[in-house]
């Protein structure tokens, strides 16, 4: 797998793919580099939304995405809604921020980019998400981590089931400090609803002060092979899921 993906190459692949298993396209902005789009699949269960590609240099999360539609994860009755390449031009140029610099995943809150203003407004439309998972890279870590946002009760046995999960591909990472944060446990970092600085808001703050009570930002380590972090995302979200509905199927639930 490589990582000189082009993003119009991606675009068709998950068209066809999402389109086939009865998704519909939301187109949310229109940019130079192409449509951002959302996928939105109904259904009577709860409702479950994947983000990936905020940050153009991190293809790992798309490529991820794209596999669980080929494996046919994303199975009724949950009611999915999937933005697979929130950064267009990003990723287009292989770059962290936007076209105009911009880091997306701190714009939350001013929500000064087309991009972000069109999202918030797409996600502000959609109820509350039961469930919210983001998958990232990053290029100092070693091991894989993730952010946990949890508004209600506690379920210790969810970050050992995504750890267990990825385990194949990656250790947890370890360390007193973890992206400036102190974990929990190696590998999870257990975050207040609320953003480290005041104006930068990420996605999942503002997901979280919008009610969404629990959610995952998954982080695999960028110097690793893509086929590996392709697959240590996968399993994560499939973890994650199955952790916390507690229904083990084909699909994850």
């Amino acid at each position: 797998m490589s990582v000189d993906i082009e993003w119009s190459d991606y675009r068709l692949a998950f068209c066809r793919e999402a389109e086939a298993r009865g998704f519909q396209a939301i187109e949310l902005a229109s940019l130079n580099e192409g449509s951002l789009i959302a996928w939105e699949r109904p259904g009577d269960g709860p409702r479950v939304y994947l983000s990936a590609g905020i940050h153009g240099d991190e293809p790992a999360g798309p490529l991820a995405v794209l596999e669980l539609l080929r494996e046919d994860f994303f199975t009724a009755p949950v009611a999915w809604s999937i933005c697979p390449m929130l950064n267009p031009s990003g990723f287009a140029a292989r770059r962290r921020e936007n076209a105009d610099g911009v880091d997306l995943n701190r714009d939350y809150l001013l929500r000064s980019t087309l991009e972000v203003a069109a999202h918030v407004k797409w996600l502000d439309a959609q109820p509350t998400p039961d469930l919210f998972i983001s998958l990232h890279e990053d290029w100092e870590s070693v091991g894989f981590y993730f952010y946990e946002i949890n508004l209600g009760e506690e379920d210790p046995r969810r970050p050992q089931l995504i750890l267990d999960a990825v385990s194949p591909w990656f250790s947890p990472e370890a360390g007193p400090e973890i992206d400036g944060h102190t974990p929990r446990e190696a590998g999870w970092i257990y975050h207040a609803a609320e953003p480290d600085l005041p104006e930068g808001w990420p996605e999942a703050i503002f997901l979280a002060k919008k009610g969404c009570p629990v959610s995952f930002t998954f982080e695999t380590p960028s110097h690793a092979p893509l086929a590996q972090r392709v697959a240590a995302h996968v399993a994560a979200v499939k973890a994650a899921c199955t952790g916390l509905w507690g229904q083990v199927g084909q699909g994850g639930f």
